[in-house]
């Protein structure tokens, strides 16, 4: 795709906004690394003055370059206008937005979204300065890195398909080394999973979580070479791993399986997962059900469904994090998180799009349970790939 055509969606895009004039670019030192995403630019290049593309609803892109850095835009459409001093800069800027009364940027209010924040605050008191009131892009961000082409939903489907087998793979690897009495840690389950990556062609950001007993209350534990539990029979076990191929624009799955290692699930642990996949299913199936019906619901809206059944349930307080995240070429996307606990994401699931449902019940110094899939919403409706999905704690010396 060219530039041209770049700028011309985002045109369009601009004008489907309603009351929107205009998207604003700014950056310093690749301090908005969404403006060289969106606007498809290498974020490697040496700059090291401020500069602004100004793209309006419609009419002509303008290119605002520091004097001694005038070709760090060359490869954008538009007018070109040069500052040295900052007096001059904030007069073309003045310029340029003449007129306009509403314009998008990489800000969001009270910081709600903080992944869309990218934009300083004295930039943003510097157009408010103008008499420009500022609107959040976070839904336009989400309409260029979080819509997926049928390229990228078949990576996505290869992925989740390894994963899921990768899982399998991994529980079958503490069976084998517990029924043979071998010493196996977190850290080695870890790194098992880490050569399976390579064995399935698939590649990763950051090592998966594996967490056994009380370490799998940490949502966030990363076992370590030196002091990693080892998994020994009638441990809870914990695994949470994302990855993708290892092309240019493939994007991830992301699933978390729980297994117990013994062929009868404490009861205890089966009453928390219960309640946990309930919860999940009740965000899936209300997400399939708001879909199909033509309406794309809120991540804040999904998130309360599922957080309703573990807080009827007793646990409000042991579910400490978003039920689910956007994603895209990165684990964690920049479209619509299902949050209503750490944020109130009032941005709207897109067609095309993808985010993870993993809610989880932290039981600190005994055990965590969660359980994690993704959810690609089409059209018409929301599905989930990498099938089967985790319907019971896995018995893995059954």
């Amino acid at each position: 795709m060219s530039h041209a055509t770049r700028i011309a969606e985002i045109q369009r895009a601009v004008r489907d906004t309603a009351g929107l004039d205009g998207w604003l670019f700014y950056d310093f030192r690749v301090s908005d690394p969404l403006a060289y995403r969106v606007l498809k630019l290498d974020p490697t290049r040496h700059v090291t003055r401020r500069w602004y593309y100004w793209i309006p609803a419609r009419g002509t892109a303008v290119k605002l370059m520091h004097k001694i850095e005038p070709r760090v835009l060359n490869e954008l459409p538009g007018e070109t206008v040069l500052y040295a001093g900052w007096e001059e800069q904030q007069a073309h800027l003045r310029r340029i937005l003449k007129g306009v009364t509403h314009a998008a940027m990489q800000y969001s209010p009270m910081n709600a979204v903080p992944s869309i924040s990218r934009v300083d605050a004295g930039t943003i008191e510097l157009i408010r300065g103008f008499g420009i009131e500022i609107v959040t892009s976070a839904d336009l961000v989400q309409r260029f890195e979080a819509v997926w082409d049928d390229r990228q939903l078949t990576s996505h489907k290869h992925a989740a398909k390894k994963l899921r087998r990768i899982v399998d793979e991994a529980f079958a690897q503490v069976r084998r080394s517990v029924t043979a009495r071998k010493a196996i840690t977190e850290y080695d389950l870890q790194q098992f999973i880490m050569k399976q990556f390579d064995a399935h062609g698939l590649t990763t950001s950051s090592p998966p979580i594996a967490a056994v007993n009380a370490h799998s209350a940490d949502p966030h534990y990363g076992p370590s070479p030196k002091g990693s539990a080892r998994i020994r029979k009638g441990d809870l076990v914990l695994i949470d791993l994302w990855a993708k191929k290892p092309v240019a624009g493939s994007v991830y799955a992301d699933i978390t399986w729980t297994g117990f290692v013994g062929t009868e699930i404490p009861a205890r642990q089966c009453e928390v997962f219960t309640i946990v996949r309930d919860a999940r299913d009740a965000a899936l199936n209300f997400v399939r059900a708001k879909v199909s019906s033509g309406y794309f619901p809120c991540g804040w809206e999904v998130d309360e469904v599922c957080r309703k059944v573990i807080r009827d349930a007793g646990y409000a307080d042991r579910f400490v994090h978003r039920t689910g995240h956007s994603i895209g070429e990165e684990v964690h996307g920049n479209g619509a998180n299902i949050d209503s606990l750490e944020t109130k994401d009032g941005r709207r699931l897109m067609p095309r799009t993808c985010f993870s449902i993993e809610p989880g019940i932290y039981l600190p110094g005994e055990f965590g349970i969660r359980s994690e899939l993704d959810v690609y919403v089409s059209d018409h409706e929301a599905v989930v790939f990498g099938q089967p999905v985790q319907t019971a704690i896995v018995p893995i010396l059954g």
